[in-house]
């Protein structure tokens, strides 16, 4: 009995043929995560803190909101929020990060909005907006503690975090992190000049530094420029000021949470 030669080109060999490179690239896809797995060459990971580790900007963001509602009487609150966010720009390079620089800011543009008419009640109002994003309740993410306490078991660990120093080490105190790291920077900018400090201070190579961190701005594109790694976690939430425009790079891994690390480094 002689067999019929399939037709290729029906609807049952077309299926099959496209879940076959369906399932090519899927493996090709599952290589090439396995090379970006981080191994011993790494010898310390540095992480970033607000935002990686807990919540932070959320803070801000119901600020900005309560800030925006008491200007309605001028501007709409979207409008007032613009005002805001590029008097905060304005005022980096002198105040820094924080929410003392942010008070200063609110204020600045509340007078601003209002043509100087602000009343001192509005004021007051303002300074307890800012003041309320200072020593909330801390919120870590999930399994933050669990892969903390997982890699200082075979890694160096250190928190790269960035603001205000006493407002910075309040949260770090009050997170219960602190023992899983073995430094901790407070920078008052995060540049590739001061990553550069970190990985010295350690005697390392930049190839041996691995950063873990939410802003593309701040933890990810200065480490790649020294020639060291990066391990990408979005927030949903993130400032005006963070965002940068994001891109692919050899030594750039994305995670969708903490607990990917586990699989990306090797323990």
């Amino acid at each position: 009995m002689l067999f019929k030669q399939p037709n290729l080109y029906s609807p049952i060999c077309l299926l099959l043929m496209n879940l076959f490179k369906y399932l090519c690239v899927l493996l090709v896809k599952y290589s090439m995560q396995q090379e970006k797995k981080f191994n011993n060459n790494i010898k310390l990971i540095a992480f970033d803190a607000d935002d990686t580790l807990w919540e932070n900007e959320l803070h801000y963001r119901r600020a900005e909101e309560r800030f925006g509602k008491l200007m309605e009487k001028y501007c709409s609150a979207d409008e007032a929020n613009r005002i805001l966010l590029r008097v905060e720009k304005d005022n980096l390079p002198l105040l820094g990060y924080g929410s003392k620089p942010f008070i200063i800011s609110l204020i600045e543009c509340g007078i601003e909005i209002s043509g100087g008419t602000l009343s001192n009640e509005d004021i007051l109002e303002l300074i307890s907006i800012g003041k309320d994003t200072i020593g909330q309740e801390m919120m870590l993410y999930p399994q933050t503690e669990n892969v903390l306490e997982k890699l200082s078991a075979k890694y160096q660990l250190s928190l790269a975090t960035k603001g205000d120093l006493k407002e910075q080490e309040s949260k770090i105190a009050r997170s219960g992190l602190k023992k899983y790291f073995s430094h901790i920077e407070i920078m008052s900018e995060k540049n590739s000049e001061n990553y550069l400090k970190i990985v010295r201070l350690h005697n390392l190579e930049p190839e041996q530094f691995l950063m873990v961190g939410n802003s593309f701005k701040s933890d990810i594109l200065p480490v790649l420029e020294i020639g060291a790694n990066a391990i990408y976690i979005p927030s949903e939430i993130i400032w005006a000021h963070e965002v940068a425009e994001e891109s692919d790079h050899p030594r750039l891994t994305k995670a969708a949470n903490l607990i990917d690390l586990l699989n990306l480094i090797e323990i």
